[in-house]
Order: structure tokens, then C-alpha cells, then sequence
């Protein structure tokens, strides 16, 4: 922690520490004077940059990858081509990016607008998908809309497009039924709705039910404003940014790691495993914890210097600011390392022996950024004098 005392301060403590302590009672003696202590930083800048560069940009990315994704699934229709199902599940790959990254401030209309539960309720619910598939022909968006969250968003098409993972994440398209076709077609139709109305809370109104309501991303930028309601400073803001960052952390390491992983290999469960039927796990969470990286240092990887967490760290303690970017970097490459050389998936290294004891040193390295985020980081608020 670095302490600023004013050119008065020290003045006044040269000048106390030469004369002693008179013991005088004469009143013309003035108080001595209280050094500030804590740091300073000017955050709107900062604030600015995260809300527009990172988390507005990503949503965008978002509503584009949605797009995409509709495009690729209605190239199934009457497909006999494996290589247009490979596209179709790389454009789900390519959706789930941004949306993993954006998991580190899952926070405002994602959370308000049940977004999140709507694109990626997990575990799903394979029962209830197959009943619908059954049951069901000529499969629509508005229709799915209304059905049940476990059977909509990412999961319910990765398990149309790849299959239910257990041998390999390779489906075949001579295995994808007319059915199942249609289903995954309406489903992209829901996730780009609700992709383009998460972008557009942040950009253009936050509560489509209030004529008023500003984008969210105002509501950022504007701590304090007249008309804002939710965050009365950039303190605020601050806050909620790297509580987002601990939260995601914490859910990585004690949640979507530990739950599966179990106490021992006994316990194991591959059932728990999110992102199982397309081996896709171990970049869900090294994407999770890339997005605390975007967060922290204002950008995405290799876009141009901006400013991010890490600068309101340094302000206060340059040493913490690097050591906090060094333990995210070590945490994302201790969770690619869970694959191993033979490249093995999350459902499979958690009842592998070796593969068990790399889970082990990738959640050491969760438990070591969450700790300093929230021993470290967090009290740094409460030093801070804002600009």
C-alpha cells in the first residue's frame, strides 16, 4: 500500500518531531494535522473503457456469433454433408466464447432479463429433450420460448450437434434426424433472439418495458447521475467489476470443477460435467477465466493497451497489480494442462489418476487468484480516494 502526506504534513511533523512534546496549554496552538492516507485514482476512464471496449464489444460479438449460428443449424435442413454439421458445431463453439468470457460480469440485464438461464441452464434434461423430439414436428422459436430452460439454450443443441459424448464428440450426419434437425434450427432462432436483446439492453434500453429506461451501459458510465438508480458512484461500479471477477472465480474452481470432480475418484461424476457432449469443458473454464483477464486488464488479447482493474491496482501497489495478472495467466494455463498430453477431455481426466492430480493443481491456482482478489483486491475500495 502507498501513503501520500501533504507538503504540510511533513512540514508540520518535521517540525512536531524537532520541538517535542512542550506540554503547553496555550490555545493558540494549532491541531496537528491527520496525513491522508490510501491511494488516488481517476476511474472514469477506466470505467469508460471496460463498459464499451470489453463488456459492450463482447455482447456485440455475441449477437453476431447468433447470427452465425442460425445460419450454419439452417444449413442442416436436408444436409448429407458431414463437413456442414462440423460447421454447425464449430459456430457453437464460436457462440460459447464470448458467452464464457462474459460470465465475468454476469451481472445487470443478463441476470435481471433471465438471459442467463434461458441460453445456459445446465444439467439438461435428456428425458424431457426426447419427449419433446417424440412429440413434437415443425419445431418454432416462439413455441420453445415457453417450454422449460433445461430443454432450450447451448446445452439442448450441443447435445443435437455432437451427440451425448460419452465414446467421442464426433456425430455423424447420417445420425442427425429430421426431427432433431428442426429442433436444433429453432433453438439458434431463440439463442440470436436473446442474444440480440441482451446487446440491445446494453446499448439501447435496459428494461424493454420502460420507455425511459436508459442502455445499461449508461448506467456504468453515469454513477450517480439524476436518473440512475442502480449505481450512486464509481465506487459502485468498481465493486460490482470485481465482484463479477471473484464470483466467476469461485464458481470455476468450487462449482463447475469440484462438483464433477468429487472427493475422490470413487465419487467422481461425469453427469455434473458442463459442456460434456462436446468436450468442450476445459475451454468453457480457461474462456471463464480469460474474461477476469479482459476485465482486469481493460482489453481483449492483442487489442491495444487499455486501461482495466489492473490500473486502479497499481495505483495502489504495483507489486499486487502484477502478481494478481500473473496468478490469472497461471490459472487458465493450470486448467488447459488438466488435457494432458494425449488431450484428454474434462469428463475424462476426473476418473483418470494423473488427470485427477491436474485438476487438483488447477483449482490450487483458482483458490490462490480468488484468495487475493478477495484478501487483496477488494479492501483496496475502501483506501481509495477517488478523483
Amino acid at each position: 500500500m502507498n501513503f501520500k502526506y501533504t507538503a504540510i504534513a511533513l512540514t508540520l511533523m518535521g517540525t512536531l518531531t524537532a520541538c517535542g512534546g512542550s506540554g503547553s496549554d496555550d490555545s493558540s496552538t494549532p491541531d496537528p494535522v491527520v496525513p491522508e492516507t490510501g491511494f488516488s485514482f481517476a476511474a472514469t476512464e477506466m470505467v469508460t473503457n471496460l463498459t464499451n471496449d470489453v463488456i459492450v464489444a463482447g455482447y456485440a460479438d455475441l449477437a453476431a456469433q447468433g447470427d452465425a449460428l442460425l445460419l450454419a443449424t439452417q444449413a442442416l435442413v436436408n444436409s448429407t454433408s458431414q463437413a456442414d454439421l462440423t460447421a454447425a458445431q464449430e459456430a457453437w463453439k464460436a457462440a460459447r466464447k464470448p458467452w464464457e468470457q462474459g460470465e465475468s460480469h454476469i451481472f445487470g440485464p443478463v441476470d435481471s432479463l433471465s438471459i442467463d438461464p434461458h441460453l445456459d441452464s445446465w444439467p439438461l434434461n435428456t428425458t424431457d429433450l426426447q419427449t419433446q423430439l417424440d412429440n413434437n414436428t415443425g419445431f418454432d422459436a416462439e413455441t420453445i420460448k415457453s417450454w422449460n430452460d433445461d430443454v432450450q439454450g447451448f446445452h439442448t443443441m450441443e447435445y443435437l450437434l455432437f451427440g451425448d459424448g460419452v465414446a467421442d464428440n464426433n456425430k455423424s450426419i447420417s445420425d442427425l434426424t429430421t426431427a432433431e434437425r428442426e429442433y436444433v434450427i429453432a433453438l439458434a432462432e431463440v439463442f440470436r433472439d436473446y442474444a440480440k436483446q441482451l446487446d440491445d439492453a446494453w446499448q439501447i434500453s435496459h428494461n424493454p418495458q420502460d420507455a425511459n429506461a436508459l442502455p445499461y451501459a449508461d448506467l456504468l458510465t453515469s454513477p450517480g447521475s439524476d436518473n440512475n438508480t442502480v449505481y450512486s458512484s464509481e465506487l459502485a461500479v468498481i465493486e460490482e467489476l470485481i465482484n463479477g471477477m471473484i464470483g466467476i472465480v469461485d464458481e470455476v474452481g468450487n462449482g463447475k470443477i469440484a462438483d464433477p470432480f468429487g472427493d475422490s475418484l470413487a465419487n467422481a461424476d461425469t453427469s455434473k460435467v458442463e459442456s460434456q457432449y462436446s468436450w468442450n469443458s476445459l475451454t468453457d473454464f480457461a474462456d471463464n477465466i480469460q474474461g477476469v483477464r479482459n476485465v482486469y486488464h481493460g482489453e481483449f488479447t492483442g487489442s491495444a493497451d487499455k486501461q482495466g482493474i489492473i490500473d486502479f491496482v497499481a495505483a495502489a501497489d504495483s507489486t499486487l497489480s502484477v502478481r494478481i495478472s500473473s496468478e490469472i495467466d497461471d490459472a487458465i494455463l493450470k486448467i488447459q494442462a488438466i488435457a494432458g498430453n494425449d488431450d484428454m477431455p474434462f469428463r475424462q481426466a476426473i476418473l483418470d489418476e494423473a488427470g485427477r492430480t491436474r485438476v487438483e493443481t488447477a483449482v490450487t491456482a483458482l483458490t490462490t487468484l480468488q484468495t487475493s482478489l478477495e484478501s487483496d483486491v477488494i479492501p483496496l475500495l475502501s483506501e481509495w480516494n477517488p478523483q
